[in-house]
């Protein structure tokens, strides 16, 4: 009795076990991509307001380098996405091959 009851116990947490693999991706792109853009758009703005004692100008750079900063980061992420989806279709396309040679040998 006491041994079902173990088992019970064992496969429930099994299944309240998560595969924190897949979250550990974007998550790493996530923290990569945030103190990316903090870092470039406050070392643009030290720059210009190094230069020029001007607030307004500093601000404008640090909002031009902000656009800029997510669309860089936005197209990069879109080609990385499709990178990996092309990746796993000639996957897949190779394991259909090799099956259906399998099956014609």
């Amino acid at each position: 009795m006491a041994d079902v009851e173990h088992q019970q116990a064992s496969l429930e947490i099994e299944e309240k076990e998560f595969d924190y693999s897949k979250r550990s991706q974007w998550l790493r792109a996530a923290v990569l991509g945030a103190t990316d853009g903090l870092i470039s758009i406050a070392c643009i703005m030290m720059g210009v307001g190094s230069v020029k004692k001007d607030h307004k100008s500093m601000i404008i750079s640090g909002f031009a380098g902000l656009v800029a900063g997510a669309c860089s980061m936005g197209i990069g992420e879109f080609v990385s996405v499709y990178s990996q989806l092309d990746i796993e279709r000639a996957h897949m396309k190779r394991v259909v091959n090799a099956e259906e040679t399998n099956k014609e040998a």
